[in-house]
Order: structure tokens, then C-alpha cells, then sequence
């Protein structure tokens, strides 16, 4: 919530605003069942956390999010549905998140 990656449309400095800044909406995609590993030619989720537990880290992070921001921006999917996401990346970065790579 606190990235600044937005410019400042008053004074155009760059990473100048975080969401919170800009009145932007925030969208959750739960992506548990993402940790997989090629083994042989298919998938394996074996390592990856398993559905009820992470659901409710999940669940967890949404209500987190909502009670640090205004809770109608802040938007998720159905846990461990088939969703279609689509986005326009409006900026020059990506940012990835991983709370396994803390502290770099």
C-alpha cells in the first residue's frame, strides 16, 4: 500500500504517490495453487501450501488490506476459481512481491 510507483500529477515528480495517493483501486488474485514445479512432463503442486490453510492466509491478507485502505477499493476474486484476468499495465515497472525474498 505504501510503494510509491505513481508520479505526482501536480509537480510530475516520479514514484512521488503510493495507491492510498491516487484514490487507485487495489485488485487481490490469489495464486496458492501457483507454486508448482515441472516433474516429468506435468505439474507439481506437492510444495504448495494446501487449499483450506490457503484460504484462510488468503482471507487473512484480503481483510488486512481492506481494514489498512478504504474497503471498497480494494477488490479480490473466488479463492481457487478459473478467472480471466485482464489488465493494462500503466507504467513503465512491474513490481513483484515475495514474502520469501524479505530484506532485498
Amino acid at each position: 500500500m505504501r510503494t510509491r510507483g505513481w508520479p505526482d500529477p501536480d509537480s510530475g515528480s516520479p514514484w512521488a504517490k503510493d495507491v492510498t495517493g491516487i484514490e487507485g483501486d487495489v485488485l487481490l488474485v490469489s495464486q496458492f495453487t501457483l507454486y508448482g514445479r515441472l516433474k516429468k512432463p506435468k505439474p507439481d503442486f506437492s510444495k504448495a501450501m494446501g487449499p483450506d490453510r490457503a484460504q484462510e492466509v488468503y482471507q487473512n491478507f484480503v481483510d488486512r488490506m481492506r481494514a489498512a485502505y478504504v474497503p471498497e477499493r480494494v477488490h479480490d476474486g473466488v479463492f481457487g476459481a478459473m478467472m480471466n484476468v485482464e489488465l493494462v499495465n500503466d507504467g513503465p515497472v512491474t513490481f513483484i512481491l515475495d514474502s520469501g525474498h524479505q530484506g532485498h
